[in-house]
């Protein structure tokens, strides 16, 4: 019987417009991202239990491991979506993934343009962040941890300079201070001792006491803001080179979604066709 002037032409049953290479090119991809989503989860709840109560909650904002439980969370849920979808072929799912996955790439293009623009503020909540994580220093082993590895690595000491060290109530060099650390800084802020076979980490005992000249022959005197500004700005390249490594994952999946969505929607108009084709004698 003839075609229908006007009417798509003819499929056999068999014929699916969804390409199997996309289907499961993004489910595979989603299921990467989801196994590395429980990892971040386990291990941050890991490091959580790990803490003592009291010191999980005297630094709760600035503890790495609930950065690690709430990104992996998200990213699970997001994962999760995409996984389904493509697997389901299904519509919503995917489309909420592809919506969700591109305001996450455009709030982190947000925020690269405005740290660049607002550098001065940027600076200035770095310096908050770094304060309250030297008055929290004895109170998480994970950030204390953490800030050792960190003047290490700079070669610095404190926030602004040495001296910030004397926001910690362990180093503070106030008279009636009773710690035996007044007026001191942390062993990683030391100048390191060739052939050094044990660490000496008694090294900044009342280094906060000496003018910069003195404190420099034994501890770092910069600080790390200002290390961490000019590693920045030596490392361009490198840091570019990271966020395109992390943005192409993010466009790849909004595209293979976007992909698969416009196969999944013409597959159902194909089957509606073909629904009225075999319902109608005249087609």
């Amino acid at each position: 019987m003839a075609r229908r002037p006007g009417a798509p032409a003819a499929y056999g049953e068999d014929f699916s417009f969804v390409s199997p290479l996309v289907k499961y090119l993004l489910f595979f991809f989603n299921m990467l991202f989801w196994v590395i989503s429980m990892v971040m989860v386990a291990v941050g709840v890991y490091a959580r239990l790990m803490k003592h109560a009291e010191a999980a909650l005297a630094c709760l904002a600035v503890d790495p491991a609930i950065l690690l439980i709430v990104v992996g969370i998200l990213m699970f849920l997001l994962t999760f979506c995409g996984c389904i979808g493509s697997l389901r072929e299904n519509i919503c799912l995917l489309q909420t993934f592809s919506l969700c996955l591109t305001v996450v790439f455009l709030l982190q293009l947000a925020a690269g343009i405005l740290g660049f623009v607002f550098s001065d503020k940027v600076r200035g909540k770095v310096s908050e962040i770094i304060n309250n994580a030297i008055v929290h220093y004895r109170d998480d082993l994970d950030l204390q941890n953490l800030i050792d590895f960190g003047q290490k690595e700079f070669s610095c000491c404190g926030g602004i300079s040495y001296k910030d060290w004397s926001l910690n109530m362990y180093f503070n060099c106030s008279e009636d201070n009773p710690s035996r650390e007044r007026c001191s800084v942390p062993y990683s802020c030391c100048l390191p001792t060739p052939n050094q076979a044990v660490i000496n980490t008694m090294c900044g005992q009342g280094m906060q006491a000496l003018d910069y000249l003195e404190a420099s022959k034994v501890i770092y005197t910069n600080g790390c803001i200002d290390r961490l500004v000019n590693w920045i700005h030596s490392n361009l390249f490198v840091l570019g080179g990271v966020a395109l490594g992390l943005a192409i994952p993010q466009l790849v999946g909004i595209l293979l979604s976007m992909i698969l969505v416009s196969q999944i929607k013409d597959q159902i108009k194909l089957q509606l066709y073909n629904q009225q084709h075999r319902a109608d004698p005249w087609y």
